[in-house]
C-alpha cells in the first residue's frame, strides 16, 4: 500500500463518521396515551391534598441526547377527561366555573427551550394554555430511559416532569386561597420513535 493510500483511507474513513454525527438530528417520538399519566394536586382547606387524572394524552418529543437544546415537546391533554374521583366535582371541574370544557376542550404544553441540568435531567421551559390563556412554566424533568422497546420493538424514550402553577393565572380561581392557588403537575410518559 502507498504512503497515499495508508494516509487517504483513515481520512476518509474519519470524515465519513463525522459528517454522520455532524448530521444527527433529535428522534422524533410519539406519546403513548397508554403510558402517558397526568395528575394535578392541591390542598384542601389545609387538610388534604386531592388529586385529579388527565387521560388521553398525546404528544410529540424531539429528543436529542447528545445536544438536549436541540429537544422540543409538543403536548395536547384533553380536560374533558379529567377525573377527581367525586363525580359531583368532576362534573364542577369541566363546567363553566372551572374549565368550561365545551368551549375549551383541550390544554396544551409547547416548549420554547430544552436545558440540560445534570445527568439526565433537564428543565423544558415553555408555554402552557388552560381556557384560552397562555402562560409561561418550567416542567423539570428526569429521563428515565432511553433504547430499544422489547414489546413494540421501536426506539422508546420515557420521562417524568413536574411543574406547579397559579391557578387563578387560567381564571380557574373560585375558592382561592382557602382552596390552594398552587396546583402541582405531574407528568409520567413512554413515546415511540415514528
Amino acid at each position: 500500500m502507498t504512503l497515499i493510500k495508508k494516509v487517504a483511507l483513515p481520512l476518509l474513513i474519519s470524515s465519513a463518521l463525522w459528517s454522520q454525527f455532524s448530521a444527527a438530528a433529535p428522534v422524533n417520538y410519539a406519546m403513548d396515551s397508554g403510558h402517558t399519566s397526568v395528575v394535578v394536586s392541591w390542598t384542601h382547606f389545609g387538610f388534604s391534598h386531592p388529586t385529579a387524572d388527565l387521560s388521553d394524552v398525546t404528544g410529540n418529543i424531539d429528543f436529542d441526547a447528545a445536544k438536549v437544546s436541540d429537544s422540543k415537546v409538543d403536548v395536547t391533554i384533553p380536560v374533558n377527561s379529567i377525573d377527581t374521583h367525586v363525580d359531583k366535582l368532576t362534573e364542577e371541574f369541566k363546567g363553566p366555573e372551572y374549565f368550561d370544557v365545551t368551549k375549551y376542550p383541550n390544554a396544551t404544553f409547547k416548549s420554547t427551550k430544552v436545558v440540560s441540568t445534570g445527568k439526565n435531567t433537564l428543565d423544558v421551559h415553555g408555554d402552557l394554555t388552560i381556557k384560552g390563556i397562555t402562560k409561561p412554566v418550567v416542567l423539570h424533568a428526569v429521563l428515565n430511559k432511553q433504547g430499544m422497546h422489547p414489546m413494540v420493538k421501536k426506539e422508546a424514550v420515557g420521562f417524568d416532569a413536574t411543574t406547579t402553577f397559579k391557578r387563578s393565572d387560567f381564571k380557574l380561581d373560585k375558592y382561592v386561597p382557602a382552596v390552594s392557588d398552587d396546583v402541582k403537575l405531574t407528568i409520567t410518559t413512554e413515546a415511540y420513535a415514528k
